[in-house]
């Protein structure tokens, strides 16, 4: 508990975008606590625990480590709880360029980002790769293991939100369609730079992101959390790796029974050796 409580610590105050002087300031506290505590040398004294909870808008259980969801964290909750698959069944087309790219003819572990209903994550599965999936949604990962199950093959989920989840084991393959706009300005450099570390070599990361546009208005659907990139950002974090495809696309969507358009950056970059 004592390394997860300093890396919760950590990651909320960047969140927040405080320093460790500003939150020290707030907790009257001098900065050199603080960062004992962010470097797991000690722990907050156990009525800090509330206060600190309070400065960074969350339950103590998630501040220790517990995933707690006291409100709605997706708007597709809701949606996922149908008998319908939502998104469908058909693997996306970034599906495809992955086993153009690096085809499972040896053993390849591939990481699920955001995976809703896992019509990708099953789609991976069935073409040989080793898949483990994660999403904030409950409803969504059961329909992913309904999905694996119908079609006999194995999916590892587990439920977990894209701002908390960090990496500790290596994968071949990274792969997220339509959820990276949930990440925060201030997380996207720790959070991307902890995917790279944890990607082997060779590895490819396939990912694409919801941008902003002047000339295109906002998404009918009302995403309290979301926040789009700009145009070109998530490129720029891979100026260390091979980029195989980086592209922008606006496309139309109906997704919520309201035609809208979207902006969107793609991109494929593969881990040099």
């Amino acid at each position: 508990m004592k390394d997860e409580l300093a890396k919760n610590i950590c990651r909320y105050r960047k969140e927040k975008g405080f320093t460790q002087e500003e939150l020290a300031k707030k907790l009257g506290l001098t900065f050199q606590a603080v960062s004992k505590w962010e470097t797991a040398q000690t722990l907050p004294d156990i009525t800090l625990l509330p206060r600190l909870s309070q400065v960074f808008g969350i339950s103590v259980d998630k501040l220790l480590g517990y995933a707690s969801y006291d409100k709605q964290i997706t708007i597709y909750e809701e949606e996922y709880k149908t008998p319908e698959y939502y998104w469908g069944v058909e693997p996306s087309k970034m599906c495809l360029r992955v086993l153009k790219l690096l085809p499972p003819s040896t053993h390849l572990k591939l990481l699920d980002i955001g995976c809703g209903e896992g019509k990708d994550a099953v789609f991976f599965a069935r073409n040989g790769y080793d898949v483990t999936a994660y999403d904030i949604s409950d409803a969504g990962l059961e329909k992913a293991k309904r999905l694996a199950d119908n079609v006999g093959v194995q999916v590892k989920v587990f439920k977990a939100d894209i701002l908390d989840f960090r990496l500790d084991t290596r994968f071949d393959i990274l792969f997220s369609s339509g959820v990276f706009h949930y990440i925060k300005p201030q997380l996207r450099e720790e959070i991307l730079s902890n995917y790279k570390q944890f990607t082997n070599p060779n590895g490819l990361h396939v990912l694409n992101v919801f941008v902003n546009k002047p000339f295109i208005a906002p998404a009918p659907e009302k995403e309290p959390t979301a926040c789009n990139w700009t145009s070109g950002e998530i490129f720029t974090h891979y100026h260390d790796w091979l980029i195989q495809e980086c592209s922008e696309v606006i496309f139309d969507c109906n997704s919520s029974g309201i035609p809208h358009q979207h902006a969107m950056n793609k991109i494929i970059a593969q881990k040099y050796k």
